[in-house]
């Protein structure tokens, strides 16, 4: 199936505007904070339609949005753009990205065998019990969960996330 230019451009809209919105969102802003905060300069209505897919936005806009969230401008584009193709011919995205929330793929933690899984295993069980999170799914791991991990997999805080998603832990990133 060909797909037309603008269907790919209405695609990566949407998907641009969902990473618009997940960032806001990881800043705890809602659309009329964001106005606010900005005197003004992202109007809630435009900044929604951004968000939506339904309206471009600009390079230059992009930039200073990025600026105003305070976060690299490609940590604004949608994951997997520009990723190289894998064997089939379409690109994946990562199993993790820096800035995203560490989700463990309880379901795929089952199928995975080394020396420290059992030790990851009853960790994860711990933050399930405290939680009350029984969804036998996923797990997303917070700030001081990944220090524990980090420890148990013999690696810095910043390369426990990458740890994981090595050894085929991580909930992918959604993309449409």
């Amino acid at each position: 199936m060909v797909t037309s230019p603008a269907a790919s451009d209405d695609d990566y809209s949407l998907r641009l505007g969902e990473r618009i919105r997940a960032i806001r969102r990881q800043k705890r802003l809602s659309l009329q904070d964001v106005e606010a905060r900005s005197e003004s300069e992202f109007k809630a209505s435009v900044l929604g339609a951004y968000e939506r897919g339904e309206r471009a936005v600009s390079a230059p806009r992009l930039h200073r949005l990025a600026e105003f969230y305070d976060v690299p401008v490609n940590q604004l584009l949608p994951v997997g753009a520009g990723d190289e193709p894998t064997e089939s011919g379409t690109a994946e995205p990562p199993a993790w990205v820096p800035g995203q929330k560490v989700v463990i793929d309880l379901v795929a933690l089952a199928d995975v065998e080394g020396p420290e899984v059992e030790l990851i295993r009853r960790y994860l069980g711990i933050i399930q019990v405290k939680r009350q999170d029984f969804n036998g799914r996923v797990l997303t791991i917070r700030q001081d969960d990944l220090q524990a991990l980090a420890a148990i997999l013999g690696a810095g805080v910043d390369d426990a996330a990458p740890a994981l998603a090595e050894r085929g832990l991580l909930r992918p990133p959604a993309v449409p």
